[in-house]
């Protein structure tokens, strides 16, 4: 959501980027096209929160906020897709009323009627800011009858603020089988809050989780459900986007394993894990395969991050918009060695289906720098990196003709990285926040990376997908160069392919 409250030092950024700020859009095209091909963008405007989809009427239809001018009070949009990979926009989904934005929360389709709307009616909770005040955020209902197209207010908030001082937003619902009743998670600053219902109107308060040692901020867009493992065991995942960097941690999705009784969700393990070690993966959904709810789901997040989120970028100024969401993921739950349960992620298969083209290169093994026989904007790189004894080794995408601008990703030290820092432009800089690393085991001799570059963003895949690093990259229009790099010793890149997206 348009984040006034966010509590994280901001001193070093332009006026714009302050939290709370806006920035107008320029309306005239000053640059060649650089929209993303494969990623889901606004039309125009701000676009920020994606709101976790629901399926029905043979289509997935997600939401996200979205606005005229960045980071400025807006209202749903509404996106259909039928393969999680091309979406088509249907306009304006819940308006904003005047000098009231609608925020963060979630739908649900009440097939049973237990709101009294109907079968099959589309019922939403949605934090508003109530009275303008940042910290009077309540919890509204909307309900549509057809289909999710158009919604009517219910009213008076369903779910009042407790206190008044701290944020209360984002409810997220998950209808509990086993108790046959609806749960809510709500978001508030270092604890997640559970309610539960019969009707979705009438809201119960059952317990908080609270997570405060190290810091890693606000609870944003929680998220609740239960999974399947790939062992058959079934277990609860609460997840929220967090601000770990205040603890060396990732600004991303933090979740943890357990279970749900109906009263409270409890952990075996005290530390989160991370969906995303990367900057820009935050506000994160997920939502469940409808062709096997129990043991599959995707996932999407918005590629942004609120140390830099509200100001001008360069699709602002090529195409009259700013912010695109990741590629759709799809998540499985694996039983790791330790005894624990971690999700994996992987781009969702029907990506393939947008290849217009397949590349495979020769295999090249070096101990320097070598420039592959490829140069493109839109496509998924997949390839293998071995090595015996050597300092750092990688690839470089996005690389332009004369070698200065790149973004490198490359494994070192028992970290797995990604530097996009030569690939700033003057006037657009991350500053602190050009590299992410993510842990990676310090003996490894061999990598599998799955990478998917767009446009303006940079998504990584490490191995069987416990580890992912995603950014957005201020690429421009001649980035189109790919290099291998090593360097301390040899290491050989093989199984090299190259697949365009369309």
């Amino acid at each position: 959501m348009p984040n006034p409250s966010r509590r994280t030092v901001l001193q070093a950024l332009t006026t714009a980027a302050v939290v709370g700020a806006t920035t107008r859009i320029p309306t005239a095209a000053a640059a060649p096209s650089q929209r993303a091909v494969y990623h889901l963008t606004p039309p125009s405007g701000w676009l920020c929160d994606p709101q976790r989809p629901i399926h029905t009427g043979g289509s997935y239809h997600l939401y996200y906020l979205h606005s005229a001018e960045n980071n400025a009070p807006g209202w749903w949009q509404h996106a259909t897709t039928t393969d999680n990979v091309a979406f088509t926009d249907q306009g304006v989904g819940i308006p904003m009323g005047t000098d009231f934005p609608v925020w963060t929360g979630s739908g649900v389709v009440d097939t049973a009627n237990t709101a009294g709307f109907g079968a099959g009616a589309v019922v939403v909770l949605a934090t508003q800011p109530t009275g303008g005040d940042r910290y009077d955020q309540e919890q509204y209902l909307y309900h549509s009858t057809d289909g999710g197209f158009t919604f009517t207010a219910y009213g008076p908030p369903v779910i009042s603020n407790p206190d008044h001082n701290d944020w209360f937003r984002d409810p997220k619902i998950h209808w509990d089988s086993a108790r046959n009743e609806w749960v809510a998670v709500i978001g508030r600053w270092q604890s997640m809050w559970f309610y539960t219902s019969n009707n979705l109107i009438n809201w119960t308060y059952k317990s908080s989780f609270g997570y405060t040692t190290p810091n890693i901020g606000g609870m944003e867009c929680p998220d609740l459900f239960e999974m399947t493992a790939d062992d058959g065991t079934s277990h609860w995942v609460l997840a929220a986007s967090t601000q770990g960097d205040y603890s060396g941690l990732p600004d991303t999705y933090a979740y943890w394993t357990g279970t749900w009784n109906g009263t409270s969700f409890t952990t075996g393990g005290t530390d989160p894990q991370w969906l995303d070690w990367g900057w820009d993966w935050y506000a994160a959904v997920t939502w469940p395969n409808a062709a096997s709810p129990t043991t599959s789901r995707f996932a999407i997040a918005w590629m942004n991050n609120w140390h830099y989120a509200a100001r001008t970028v360069p699709t602002d100024l090529s195409d009259g918009y700013n912010g695109q969401m990741s590629a759709v993921r799809e998540l499985g739950l694996a039983r790791q060695p330790g005894g624990w349960y971690s999700l994996l992620s992987q781009p969702v298969p029907a990506l393939r289906n947008r290849v217009t083209r397949t590349v495979d290169l020769d295999s090249v093994t070096t101990t320097g720098s070598v420039d592959l026989p490829y140069r493109g904007s839109s496509y998924e790189l997949e390839l293998d990196i071995s090595w015996e004894q050597l300092n750092n080794v990688g690839l470089s995408v996005g690389k332009s003709a004369d070698g200065t601008r790149h973004t490198n990703i490359g494994v070192f030290q028992g970290s797995v990285y990604v530097d996009r820092g030569p690939s700033d432009r003057a006037g657009y800089t991350f500053g602190a926040y050009t590299q992410s690393n993510a842990p990676i085991d310090p003996a490894a001799r061999l990598v599998h990376l799955k990478v998917l570059v767009d446009k303006q963003s940079v998504e990584v895949f490490v191995n069987a997908g416990h580890t992912v690093l995603s950014h957005q990259v201020y690429f421009e229009t001649g980035d189109t160069g790919i290099s291998v790099y090593a360097d301390g010793g040899a290491a050989t890149f093989s199984n090299i392919t190259v697949r365009e997206l369309g």
